[in-house]
C-alpha cells in the first residue's frame, strides 16, 4: 500500500521541533505543533486576566516558539506563507488529535522516562499503522520501545534531523531490532524524494554516525591546540573553507552549537564504553574545558565562549579570543602560515590536502596529527557504526557541512600515506584498510563505486540512477571544453552546458562555451540543461572586465561585450531547442538573467536569485530589465494592476532584492508558477532538468517567435520620477541612487513614450544597453565597483 503523508504531527516545539515543522511545511504538509501547558501564569497573561484555562496561556509554549520560528534568520521556512500550514497546541487538549495524523515525530527533551511517558500518552491515541519517530541525538533507540506495543514498534525508528533543519540536509534513520524493514525503506525513501535530505541508514550505536566522527574529530583538536601553541582563531583559520568546512571552523562552530552539547556528547561516548582506551581518551574533556563549563562560558547561548564581543579603547566592538592557558580574552592577531601559501592556486579543498600534510610548519603539523587521528578513528568505526564507507562520508558532508568525507580525504593522500599520518599520530589503523588500493573509484558508466569491507570487492553507491554526477561523467562525456566551461553528454539526446570559471562568473569564455553549446544541440541533439554542481549557479558577470574597460573609456568594446550577452541570453529563449536551467546557490545578476530566459527552469529549493546590478550603480544590462517589462505587461489588465505590477517590479530590482529560496523567486515573478519547478533535493536537480529537456522535445518542441510587450511610457515614468523624488527628499536615498532608479524606470516603461506602445524585444533590448553604458560612465559608479574589489568581490555584479 502507498503511503501518503499529508498531515505531522511535531511534539515538542523548542528548536529542533519548530525546525522540523517548518520543513514538512515547506513541501506541503500540514503540521500539528505540540508542546506541554505551562506550569503557571506569566506576567503579562497574569496583567490579562487569563487563567490557566484559557486557550492562550494553554498553548503558550508552542505559540511562542512558531512566533520565533517565523521570526528566525535565516529563515526556516522557504516562504512566510507556508507558516499557515503550521498549527500550535498542547499535549494535554490536542494528543487525542493524532489520530487522524500519518506521522508522529517526538522531539521533547534527551531524558529517557520523559520520553517514555510520551509514547504511553500516544499510544492511547495513535491509530494502528502510524509512523512514530524519534529525533534524539544520544539515547539508544532500542530502549526506547521498551514495554511498547508490538504494532507501534513495527513503525518506530530514530529520525535523527541535524539542527538547522532546513540548511543541514543529514537525516539518519535509526531502526530498532522490531521495525518492519518496509518502514526503514520507506523513512529512507521520503527522506531524500520529499524532505531532500542525505539520508543515511545508521546502527543504533552512541552519537549515531556523523556526531560520533564529528565531535572526535573536534575534541581531538581541542586536545592538540596547546600543544601545539596555537590559538583558538589560528584553528580556525586552518580549519574552515580551506580544507572545506563551514566558516565557523572549529571554535566558532562550538561556540554556535553550544559547549554544553558538544560536552554531553562526549560524555555520552565514553562513559558508554563503546571506544577502545586510546580513542577514548580523545573524549575526555581537557582542563580548559571543563573550566569553561564551570563558569557557564557556553559559547552564543551565554554571550561568552571560545569568542567573546567586547568594546575596544575606541568604544567600537571588537570580537576577543580566549586564551587557552590564561583563559583570558584578548584580541588575537592574524597568523600567516606559510604552508597556506602554498595553496592559493588550488581551486578545490580536496586538492589541498597533499600539499597540507607536507608543511613543515605548525599548520602541517596539526593536519598531519589531526587528519592520522581522523583516519585511523574512522577505520576502526567500519563496520561498528556502518558497514559502508560512504555512509560515512555522506553523514560528514550533510551534517556537519563538510566539503569532503573522511574516507574521500584519505584518498586525496593515498591509502598508504593515510596509514603513515595514523601511526605518527600515535594510533594504528583497522587491518581491512591495509590491502586496500581506493575506497572510491568511478566505473564507465560514471557511477562511483566503493570498497565494501565485507565482500572485498567495489560495489554501486546505491541510488544513483536518479541523479547525475558530473565530477563522475566529466572525463568520458566531455564533448567541448575551455577554460571557463564545458559541455557533456547526458546520453538520450540532452547536453549539459557547466560554467566552470572561478566562482562560475560570466565572462567571454563562458559566453563562448554557450553559443557553442547552443549551436551543438541545434544541428545534432535535442535538447540543453545548463547546469553545473558547484557550491553557486553564478555570482554574476565580471566586474573586473567592467570595470577595465570603463576606466579605459572603450565604450566600444564594452558596447559590444554586453550586447554579446543580451544576444547570447536571447538565444537561450529563442533556439530551435529547449533550454532547461537549473540554478542553485547564488545565482545573481547575469545568472538570474540566465535562468529568466529558459524554456524552463528546475531551480533547487535553496536557490537565492535576484538581479543585483544597482549595487554597484547600474541596471541589468543582459536582459533581466526586459524580462520583467515583458512579464509585467502580460498582466496588464487595468491601471491599477499595471501601476503595481510596475511597482513590484522596479522595487525588485531598484533594491537589489535577492530571493531566499525558490518559492520566493515565484513571488518576486522571476520564476514562473505553472512553469518552473523547484527540487528540494539538490541531487537529483541535473537528473530533473535533463528529464524535462527531454519531455519538451519529445512532445514537439517549436521555436519560440519573439514577443511583443506593451510599455506605458511617460504616464507610468511620472508615477516613479515623483516616488524617486519623495525618497531623495526624505533622505532615504542618494543623488546617485536617484539617477539609477529613474533611468531604471525609463527602461521599465519603455522611455519617454507619449502614449503606451507595443514594442519589441529588441528595442528595449537596445534602451537597457544604452541606459548599463551611460551608468558605466558615471563616477560613481566606478567607485562603487572599486569598492566591491576591494572587498574582495571582484565577480559579483
Amino acid at each position: 500500500m502507498k503511503r501518503r503523508i499529508k498531515h505531522v504531527t511535531v511534539l515538542g516545539s523548542g528548536i529542533m521541533g519548530s525546525g522540523i515543522a517548518a520543513h514538512f511545511a515547506n513541501i506541503g504538509v500540514q503540521v500539528s505543533l505540540l508542546d506541554i501547558v505551562p506550569f503557571e501564569l506569566n506576567e503579562a497573561e497574569q496583567k490579562k486576566g487569563l487563567t490557566k484555562d484559557d486557550k492562550a496561556v494553554r498553548n503558550r509554549i508552542a505559540s511562542e516558539n512558531f512566533e520565533k520560528l517565523k521570526k528566525s534568520s535565516p529563515a526556516l521556512l522557504y516562504s512566510p506563507k507556508f507558516a499557515d500550514r503550521i498549527k500550535v497546541g498542547n499535549f494535554d487538549d490536542d494528543l487525542k488529535k493524532i489520530k487522524d495524523t500519518d506521522w508522529i515525530i517526538e522531539v521533547v527533551v534527551e531524558r529517557l522516562d520523559i520520553k517514555k511517558s510520551v509514547y504511553e500518552k500516544i499510544e492511547q491515541f495513535r491509530k494502528p499503522g502510524t509512523l512514530v519517530s524519534s529525533n534524539t541525538s544520544g539515547i539508544p533507540i532500542n530502549m526506547l520501545v521498551e514495554g511498547r506495543s508490538d504494532d507501534f514498534k513495527k513503525y518506530f525508528a530514530g529520525t535523527h534531523f541535524f539542527n538547522p533543519v532546513r540548511y543541514l540536509p543529514l537525516l539518519e534513520v535509526i531502526p530498532t531490532h522490531d521495525t518492519d524493514p518496509e518502514i526503514v525503506d520507506f523513512y529512507m525513501n521520503y527522506g531524500a524524494k520529499f524532505l531532500g535530505k542525505t539520508t543515511v541508514l545508521a546502527k543504533d550505536t552512541p552519537a549515531f554516525i556523523a556526531n560520533r566522527i564529528g565531535v572526535f574529530s573536534m575534541m581531538d583538536l581541542l586536545h592538540n591546540v596547546q600543544k601545539l601553541g596555537l590559538n583558538v582563531s589560528d584553528v580556525d583559520k586552518l580549519t574552515g573553507p580551506i580544507i572545506g568546512r563551514p566558516k565557523s571552523a572549529t571554535f566558532r562552530t562550538a561556540d554556535v552549537v553550544g559547549l554544553d552539547t558538544l560536552v554531553m556528547v562526549a560524555n555520552g561516548v565514553r562513559q558508554s564504553g563503546a571506544e577502545a582506551n586510546d580513542f577514548n581518551n580523545v573524549f575526555s574533556l581537557p582542563d580548559y574545558i571543563q573550566k569553561m563549563v564551570d563558569n557557564k562560558w557556553l559559547g552564543s547561548k551565554t554571550e561568552q565562549g571560545f569568542y567573546k564581543k567586547v568594546k575596544g579603547a575606541d568604544g567600537k566592538s571588537e570580537i576577543h579570543g580566549l586564551n587557552l592557558d590564561t583563559l583570558e580574552y584578548e584580541l588575537q592577531g592574524k597568523s600567516s602560515f606559510p604552508t597556506l601559501e602554498l595553496t592559493k592556486n588550488i581551486d578545490k579543498p580536496i586538492d589541498r590536502f597533499k600539499v597540507l600534510i607536507g608543511g613543515k610548519d605548525k599548520a602541517g603539523e596539526l593536519y598531519r596529527k589531526s587528519l592520522g587521528a581522523l583516519f585511523a578513528y574512522v577505520s576502526h568505526k567500519v563496520p561498528e557504526i556502518s558497514d559502508e564507507v560512504y555512509k560515512i562520508d555522506d553523514a560528514m558532508r550533510a551534517g556537519f557541512g563538510w566539503e569532503n568525507g573522511p574516507f574521500e580525504i584519505w584518498d586525496s593522500v593515498g591509502v598508504q600515506k593515510g596509514i603513515e599520518l595514523a601511526t605518527e599520530a600515535g594510533y594504528e589503523v583497522s587491518d581491512w584498510v591495509k590491502n586496500v588500493e581506493s575506497f572510491y573509484k568511478v566505473n564507465e558508466d560514471g557511477q562511483s563505486i566503493f570498497f565494501d569491507k565485507n565482500s572485498g570487492n567495489y560495489n554501486n553507491i546505491p541510488g544513483q540512477e536518479s541523479f547525475i554526477i558530473l565530477d563522475n561523467i566529466r572525463k568520458n562525456k566531455t564533448l567541448w571544453s575551455n577554460s571557463g566551461s564545458s559541455i557533456e553528454d547526458l546520453g538520450d539526446g540532452i547536453i549539459n552546458f557547466e560554467i566552470r570559471s572561478k566562482m562560475n562568473s560570466l565572462g567571454g569564455e563562458v559566453l563562448d562555451g554557450l553559443n557553442r553549446a547552443i549551436d551543438l544541440a541545434e544541428k545534432e541533439y535535442d535538447g540543453l540543461v545548463i547546469g553545473n554542481q558547484g557550491a553557486n549557479f553564478s555570482v554574476g558577470a565580471n566586474l573586473a572586465m567592467i570595470l577595465m574597460m570603463a576606466i579605459e573609456q572603450d565604450w566600444d568594446d564594452l558596447n559590444m561585450a554586453i550586447a554579446y550577452f543580451q544576444k547570447s541570453m536571447m538565444r537561450v529563449r529563442y533556439s530551435s531547442i529547449p533550454v532547461v536551467v537549473a540554478p542553485h546557490g547564488m545565482t545573481l545578476g547575469g545568472g538570474c538573467e540566465m535562468t529568466m530566459h529558459a524554456d524552463r527552469v528546475v531551480a533547487a529549493a535553496e536557490t537565492y536569485i535576484g538581479l543585483v546590478e544597482t549595487g554597484v550603480g547600474v541596471i541589468p544590462g543582459g536582459g533581466g530589465t526586459k524580462e520583467f517589462a515583458l512579464r509585467t505587461s502580460r498582466e496588464f489588465h487595468s491601471d491599477d494592476v499595471k501601476n503595481n505590477r510596475l511597482r513590484e517590479a522596479f522595487m525588485n530590482i531598484a533594491m537589489g532584492k535577492v530571493a531566499t529560496s525558490a518559492y520566493e523567486a515565484y513571488d518576486m515573478g522571476i520564476l514562473e508558477k505553472g512553469k518552473d519547478v523547484v527540487v528540494v533535493d539538490k541531487k537529483r536537480q541535473i537528473m530533473t532538468a535533463k528529464m524535462m529537456a527531454k519531455s519538451l522535445a519529445e512532445h514537439g518542441y517549436t521555436q519560440p517567435i519573439e514577443q511583443t510587450v506593451k510599455v506605458l511610457g511617460k504616464d507610468a515614468l511620472g508615477m516613479f520620477y515623483v516616488g524617486t523624488d519623495q525618497m531623495l527628499t526624505g533622505n532615504f536615498i542618494s543623488k546617485h541612487d536617484k539617477l539609477i532608479a529613474d533611468k531604471l524606470a525609463n527602461v521599465l516603461v519603455g522611455g519617454n513614450l507619449s502614449e503606451p506602445t507595443v514594442v519589441t524585444e529588441q528595442y528595449l533590448l537596445n534602451l537597457e544597453r544604452e541606459t548599463f553604458l551611460q551608468l558605466c560612465g558615471e563616477r560613481k559608479t566606478l567607485e562603487r565597483i572599486q569598492f566591491m574589489l576591494q572587498k574582495g568581490k571582484p565577480l559579483r555584479n
